[in-house]
């Protein structure tokens, strides 16, 4: 009898407007208290809002700031003996997207001052320019498993740099 319990495969929904899935799992990571026409009303109000700011597609905008902020590494612990290592690990797709989309949502979120659709256009334009704090969650993250992978080959080699 297995330990766990057996994992069943998500299904997510596309949007209605777009037909995308990736934007149907983006409405979902942005949706509170089961309102997905809210979720919905603050994603397309976002696009807008970009394509007056830009003349570009909201759609094209917010998957180049996925495809820009999803790490490709994560760091995991792994216990050897007694002590902990912390080991680096590839990040499957789906796992990807869904990191880079929590925290270009957490970086909303904490920004104070403007309503959530304007906050979310300005993170996405920033993010598919390679800029905003949701960049800056990614070099961190890489940044952390960087210093890891060092320290793991011992404290003489960080001498050297």
């Amino acid at each position: 009898m297995p330990r766990r319990k057996r994992k069943f495969p998500s299904h997510w929904k596309a949007d209605s407007k777009y037909g995308n899935m990736l934007l149907g799992r983006f409405i979902g990571c942005i949706m509170n208290d089961g309102k997905r026409s809210v979720a919905e009303k603050v994603v397309y109000d976002a696009f807008d809002i970009i394509h007056e700011k830009t003349q570009k597609g909201g759609l094209n905008v917010f998957e180049q700031a996925v495809k820009n902020v999803s790490p490709l590494l994560v760091v995991k612990s792994k216990r050897v003996g007694g002590t902990n290592y912390q080991v680096p690990v590839q990040v499957s797709g789906n796992k990807r997207q869904a990191l880079a989309m929590t925290w270009i949502k957490d970086v909303c979120q904490k920004k104070k001052g403007k309503s959530m659709p304007a906050k979310l256009a300005d993170e996405l334009l920033e993010a598919s320019e390679k800029t905003g704090l949701a960049i800056f969650f990614f070099f961190f993250f890489f940044f952390f498993f960087f210093f890891f992978f060092l320290t793991s080959l011992g404290s003489n080699f960080i001498f050297l740099l």
